[in-house]
């Protein structure tokens, strides 16, 4: 079966794509809509992708919400790097974790997540499916805001705060209580803060 990868804008051969129906699974060679199809993923798919044949699909990204509680990671055994990055992105592709970089000094990993129940689970699967412990420090920070603004100074952002950059290179600032909060927005008059990636 060729579709169209919709993301990428190429064309694709599906190799032996598996219909599903109860406990049976057949290979097809046509799909239609409400089929359900399972395929090998060869490293080329993400959530929300679309496949097609004629016409496009194109999804609307799943908003990404604010953070509530934050930490700092490191990988106990630093010749597992590769491994960690694999799974920080996946795990960051699937919505489990937000992860955030630091601007300013040695580049650190700090993870965002709205309970702590997504820390257990980040830590869980990365020892389980990656083979990596990680060791997780939490930071006193309690609200993040994506920052719109044509230029933004870091230096009024140093009240109980601290700037960072999201994965896709978007200011964030991360506020470690309401009145940091409103400093930061008294000070930057022009700013937008969304609680939600724009």
């Amino acid at each position: 079966m060729t579709v169209r990868h919709v993301r990428a804008g190429k064309e694709i051969k599906l190799s032996q794509p598996q219909q599903f129906l109860a406990q049976d699974r057949d290979i097809v060679e046509t799909a239609y809509p409400g089929d359900i199809i399972g395929l090998f993923d060869p490293g080329i798919f993400r959530i929300g992708d679309s496949l097609c044949q004629g016409g496009q699909i194109i999804f609307d990204e799943l908003p990404t919400f604010s953070p509530e509680l934050f930490a700092k990671v490191t990988v106990k055994n630093a010749l597992k790097h590769k491994q960690y990055q694999k799974g920080v992105d996946q795990l960051t592709e699937e919505g489990t974790i937000q992860v955030f970089h630091s601007i300013s000094g040695p580049d650190e990993t700090i993870l965002g997540v709205v309970g702590q129940l997504q820390f257990e689970v980040f830590e869980y699967r990365m020892r389980a499916e990656y083979g990596v412990e990680v060791m997780l420090h939490r930071m006193p920070f309690q609200f993040a805001r994506w920052i719109v603004d044509d230029k933004i100074d870091p230096s009024k952002f140093r009240i109980n705060s601290t700037l960072v950059k999201d994965k896709k290179d978007k200011y964030v600032a991360l506020f470690e209580n309401e009145y940091a909060m409103r400093t930061a927005i008294e000070r930057n008059p022009t700013a937008k803060f969304l609680e939600t990636a724009p």
